[in-house]
């Protein structure tokens, strides 16, 4: 597992939390990488706190495909915080 800022950032914290198993998108996932998933949940809670964001709110989100946002084929975890959000997100 890597984890680096996003070159675009859409928020204070932008975080890209990337399995080094690729994955083209959650359409792939087996039953068997279900601990791979709840391990990048488990990253994104940890850098939450890292950076200071855990009280006051964070959105985790993953887009599947084009039509959702997804540019890079390799299933990633985005973690974003420090400033409000809106629902529904945009």
């Amino acid at each position: 597992m890597v984890a680096f800022k996003d070159l675009r950032p859409q928020a204070p914290v932008h975080l890209l939390i990337v399995p080094k198993k690729h994955l083209p998108t959650l359409n792939e996932l087996a039953p068997e990488d279900t601990p791979l998933i709840g391990h990048m949940f488990q990253v994104a809670r940890k850098l939450a706190e890292q950076f200071g964001i855990h009280q006051k709110g964070y959105r985790t989100l993953f887009n599947v495909n084009a039509g959702a946002g997804q540019s890079v084929y390799h299933i990633h975890l985005h973690l974003l915080g420090g400033r409000m959000f809106s629902w529904p997100p945009g």
